[in-house]
Formats: C-alpha cells, structure tokens, sequence
C-alpha cells in the first residue's frame, strides 16, 4: 500500500512537472531546436531523480548509443523507455503517432525535435509517408527511433515486429542499432504502481547496413527480445517459456 501511494505521488508530480519545464524553456525552444532538446532530456533527468528516491526505480543505460546517424529500433513497454532511450542519444527523433502533436506541451516539442507523425490507421500510405518525409529531407538530422513492433508491449506478450523497420533500414542504408529494456517490469504499461529495481536500455551492436530485408528483421527481433528476457529476468519477471 504504500509503494502504491508512493507511486500516486510521483506520477501527480511529474505530469505536474511536464508543463513547468515546457513553459520555462519554451522561449529558447521555439526560435533553437537546442533549446527544445535541453528541455525534454533536462524533464527526463528530473523524472529519473524523482523516480529513484519516490519509488525506488533507478535508471541505467548499457551499451554504446549511436552518435552519428542512425536508424534505433527500439523494444517499447512504457513512457520510461522514451525517456531514456532519446536522453541517451544526441539528437534522437521520433516515429510516432500523429494524434501526439495534438497533445498539449508533447506535441509543440515533438515538431521541434524533428519527429516523424504516422496515421496508424492507413498502414500502407503511413509507411509511403513516412519514408517519404525522411528521404526528402523534411526532418532535422540525428537519430531516427523507431519502435519495432508499432506499440508498448507488457513483459512476456508476443507482438510480431512491423515491416516499417526493415522498409527504412533498407531506404536510410544506415546503421541501425537495436535497443532492448525491462522497463515494463517496473514501470508497466498501464496501472498506477511502480516497483522498485533497476530499469535498464540496453544499446545491442550495430547491424551494417546492406542485409537482405527479412535476415535483418530476424535478427532485430531475435536480438532485441532475447536481450529483452534476460533484462526483464534480471529485474525479476519470470518469462512464460510456453506463452
């Protein structure tokens, strides 16, 4: 109960934090896009002392982030993984879902940064778009992140990974580095309560560019989601073997 309450408390606080920070560097932000970086890794920081001393969640990312340009396909299972993911990186942008430019604070940020909307319900056209927009020129250089399988996904559920990836990978002809997490064991999905652990992003090696389309989407997936178990299991989560 009162990990739960505690939980309560960090979650009022950082969403009341969110608009503060937004507002603050906001005259720097809109005429710099350096000003729009500053202030959502400088929120992330903020969100990651608060999580540590409210509810007992400690941050750490292992590997090596990319710093020049590069396609991240990430694990997705929480808002905690954004955070990190993209404070690890120099100048991470985002494919995301168009509905979040509408979102207050989120979205003015969002199109500073760089990141790339996509209409989820027109798979066919958003993925044309999409390669489109990045081709063309019409976002900011850095890295372009990417989640794999479209969505948050708990601990131990099964989601195929989406063929945007691989589509980009073979269009960008970067290096695409994947990313593996446990936060969801933590920081879930949906639900109030956040457990205490070590919440961990993990940069895996890179993948050249120049592979075959579905050899590297067999290797993405099969990188990111056993490094993905053996976090999770580290953080706890006991794996169905026969989900």
């Amino acid at each position: 109960m009162l990990q739960y309450l505690r939980s309560v408390v960090f979650i009022g606080q950082m969403y009341v934090a969110m608009p503060i920070f937004g507002l603050l560097f906001a005259p720097w932000a809109l005429f710099d896009r350096r000003g729009a970086f500053a202030a959502c890794k400088s929120y992330s920081r903020y969100v990651f002392w608060t999580a540590q001393w409210m509810v007992g969640i400690r941050c750490e990312v292992r590997g090596t982030p990319p710093t020049g340009e590069a396609l991240v396909a990430a694990k997705h299972q929480s808002f905690l993984d954004i955070m990190m993911i993209f404070t690890a990186l120099p100048a991470g942008k985002f494919i995301m879902k168009k509905e979040i430019l509408m979102a207050p604070v989120i979205g003015l940020y969002a199109k500073k940064l760089g990141c790339v909307p996509i209409d989820r319900g027109k798979r066919g056209a958003a993925i044309d778009k999409m390669v489109a927009d990045v081709n063309a020129g019409r976002t900011a250089p850095g890295q372009l992140i990417i989640y794999s399988q479209g969505t948050r996904v708990a601990p131990g559920v099964k989601m195929p990974y989406k063929v945007g990836t691989g589509i980009l990978y073979d269009q960008l002809s970067q290096p695409c580095v994947p990313v593996a997490t446990n936060v969801g064991v933590l920081w879930p999905k949906r639900g109030i309560l956040r457990k205490p652990g070590v919440a961990v992003v993990e940069f895996l090696p890179t993948i050249a560019p120049g592979m075959e389309r579905s050899a590297f989407m067999a290797k993405l997936e099969a990188d990111v989601e056993s490094t993905s178990d053996a976090l999770m299991a580290e953080a706890g989560f006991a794996h169905d073997k026969t989900a």
